[in-house]
């Protein structure tokens, strides 16, 4: 459904994306994960056709985006980041307004509307003004533009940013309803919802692919990582250069506890179980160890040790 093969951007002084190459196939739900800056949105804008590549190419539905950019338009539904919607229009009244740009008949739409407004859950509030809406509600007038005139792939940027965990949830619910009819392409930076929502990952940093997987193949990955945590009593800059100056933590975070205690998340490399040498270490410091424990690894864990990046840290 989606070929993407060495796909190339560079700006003025800096490259966003870098021979990237992925598939997805027909029906999947495939995770864009990556920190910000990674190159996600850039791909999407590619796919959409609003705009062009360096090089290489992508094909959506068997049509290349630079050669037949207004078929692969009939065929993909696109909703970016920031959901640019008409907020002084009613619900029912964009919709119609969207579907007339996108070529949708009169007679089609007469069913096709109450199709999506049920889809999304907005029967009940197709009479109100956009501009009134929950941040919630936006985000699924915006799904409905994109799925209006039926196209095979949806691309989704960012589509949970900004919600609560109600809404979230409730986003998720209608995400994966869509898989039925359609191929979901999503991007996002939140971990839990690749985990809850989609069937494979593809891991993104520096504009190159670090992992593509199925979410079976990615938990088999994670049984690979050596997840500790240690909770220490010691000042927060000597852990620190401690934990740093360990070549066998890939990585580790801190937080403050009561009592002048750190509470202290370690991710090992290659399988090492680190915490004798932890033990050491705060024994021949003097610190006061109170607990050092291993746990069942995150995909957080996984994508740490791939990207050395924290999902919610800025990527530069």
């Amino acid at each position: 459904m989606i070929e993407v093969e060495q796909l190339t951007k560079r700006y003025a002084g800096h490259t966003a994306l870098r021979a990237l190459s992925f598939s997805v196939k027909k029906g999947q739900i495939v995770g864009f994960l990556g920190p910000n800056g990674a190159g996600k949105s850039t791909t999407m804008r590619i796919m959409s056709t609003f705009m062009p590549p360096t090089s290489g190419r992508i094909q959506i539905a068997g049509y290349d985006v630079v050669r037949k950019p207004m078929e692969v338009r009939k065929r993909i539904g696109y909703m970016p980041e920031n959901n640019p919607l008409h907020l002084d229009m009613r619900v029912e009244e964009y919709l119609r307004f969207r579907a007339g740009l996108k070529g949708v008949s009169a007679d089609r739409l007469r069913t096709r509307l109450g199709e999506v407004l049920e889809l999304c859950d907005l029967s009940n509030v197709k009479r109100k003004i956009i501009g009134q809406m929950s941040k919630g509600y936006r985000q699924r007038v915006g799904v409905a533009d994109a799925i209006l005139h039926q196209p095979e792939v949806i691309i989704l940027d960012e589509p949970t940013i900004g919600l609560d965990p109600h809404q979230v949830r409730l986003f998720r619910k209608l995400i994966c309803s869509l898989a039925t009819e359609h191929t979901v392409l999503l991007s996002t930076h939140i971990l839990s919802e690749v985990e809850l929502t989609c069937d494979r990952i593809l891991i993104l940093h520096d504009g190159k692919l670090l992992a593509d997987d199925s979410k079976e193949t990615i938990h088999r990955r994670l049984g690979s990582l050596t997840h500790v945590v240690a909770e220490i009593a010691a000042p927060w800059e000597g852990l620190s250069q401690s934990l740093e100056a360990m070549p066998s933590i890939a990585d580790f975070k801190m937080e403050d506890l009561k009592h002048g205690f750190l509470k202290c998340h370690l991710t090992a490399r290659d399988e090492i179980d680190i915490r004798p040498l932890l033990f050491e270490e705060i024994k021949h410091r003097g610190w006061t160890l109170r607990e050092l424990t291993r746990q069942q690894p995150a995909l957080e864990d996984l994508f740490v040790h791939l990207t050395h990046v924290r999902p919610n840290q800025k990527d530069v």
